[in-house]
């Protein structure tokens, strides 16, 4: 590296320690920086927690989203590239976990979250190129099977074929060892544990991970003597900003039933599930957004509602305390928070029978 780039490398990382300077720098980084020095810059500002610009950057990437008019036409196409290359790798993953023959699955995140620190703001690979980095995250054995096939004379036949069956490589750092050797680049240190660090953003809503979540008392799971999960951890009472029950409609003004709790809490906190069960309904919804529904048994189900990611999958069986969405503001919303709902028998009741005391 030139010394022109280590020096306007050590500018920015001095600029980003001074907050004023750092909120003057925003979007300009892109037309006077190289690519190296963006991603160096967009990492560290990341981690200095006050520039939720760049957070918004990996937010746009992830999750997309409308890009700012202010954002400099060449920033503006590498968040557009990654965009594409992400929707190409989510489509490789899933191919992926459709063949894959135990209960694992490969996580997306987790190969999205490599790859931006890798190439955001470089040349990325083809398609070609990205079905080799996605094959770094596994190996392949070949079994053979019985298939039905027609032949030449329209009569169906069973034949055995060959066919490859993935593996999931489980030891992360052979995953970087198998990037390096097949993509042929040089994976640092640096480069891993920013990996995790945008990893643990996407997926809990900081670089700390759970344990940094935006909502303090989110980073860990509280659950009552009951075994009943805050979906959103201790201190759920000091942000309970609409009750179960009738309310003035915040759209219409209208007095009207509330079917669940509102909790205002910032995008990205981990929404976690009340009780064991399984998924039931993971989509979107023009009323409840991105929303999940989980059915606990005998009668009772949970519902979360206005997430912006969405992680637990139907049919998945979940615990109390997993992390099963990110909270958001999607669908008939006015801002961040969480539309808890708890259901007997198909009919809503007030979450506060349920969830635990904080101070009990």
């Amino acid at each position: 590296m030139s010394a022109t780039a280590v020096a306007a490398i050590k500018a920015a990382i001095l600029a980003l320690t001074d907050e004023g300077t750092r909120k003057k720098i925003g979007w300009v980084l892109a037309a006077i920086l190289s690519p190296i020095i963006l991603i160096i810059a967009l990492i560290c500002s990341i981690f200095s927690s006050t520039s939720q610009q760049n957070v918004s950057t990996v937010e746009l990437c992830f999750h997309g989203g409308t890009i700012s008019s202010d954002v400099t036409p060449e920033y503006r196409q590498y968040m557009l590239e990654m965009r594409e290359s992400f929707g190409t790798l989510d489509s490789m993953v899933e191919e992926i976990n459709s063949l894959l023959e135990d209960e694992k699955s490969l996580d997306s995140d987790r190969v999205k979250a490599i790859f931006y620190v890798l190439y955001f703001g470089g040349q990325q690979p083809d398609e070609a190129g990205l079905q080799s980095f996605v094959d770094c995250f596994v190996t392949y054995t070949e079994g053979t099977r019985t298939v039905t096939k027609t032949d030449e004379e329209d009569n169906e036949v069973e034949v055995e074929e060959t066919y490859q069956i993935p593996h999931l490589v489980d030891d992360l750092a052979q995953v970087y060892e198998r990037i390096g050797s097949m993509m042929g680049i040089a994976v640092t240190g640096n480069h891993q544990a920013n990996a995790d660090n945008i990893y643990n953003l996407v997926v809990y809503g900081s670089p700390d991970g759970a344990g940094g979540s935006w909502f303090p008392g989110a980073g860990v799971p509280f659950i009552g003597a009951d075994g009943f999960c805050s979906p959103i951890g201790a201190g759920w009472e000091s942000v309970v900003t609409s009750e179960f029950g009738y309310r003035s409609d915040p759209f219409t003004g209208e007095t009207r039933g509330h079917t669940g709790m509102d909790l205002a809490v910032p995008t990205g906190t981990p929404i976690r599930a009340a009780l064991p069960g399984t998924v039931t309904v993971s989509q979107y919804n023009s009323s409840y957004g991105y929303y999940v529904m989980i059915d606990h048994g005998n009668g009772l189900s949970t519902l979360y509602g206005h997430n912006s990611q969405l992680l637990a999958q139907v049919g998945q069986m979940v615990e109390a305390g997993d992390i099963i969405a990110r909270s958001g503001s999607t669908g008939r919303s006015t801002g961040p928070h969480l539309h808890f709902e708890v259901r007997v028998n198909g009919q809503r009741t007030n979450p506060r029978a349920y969830l635990p005391p904080s101070g009990g």
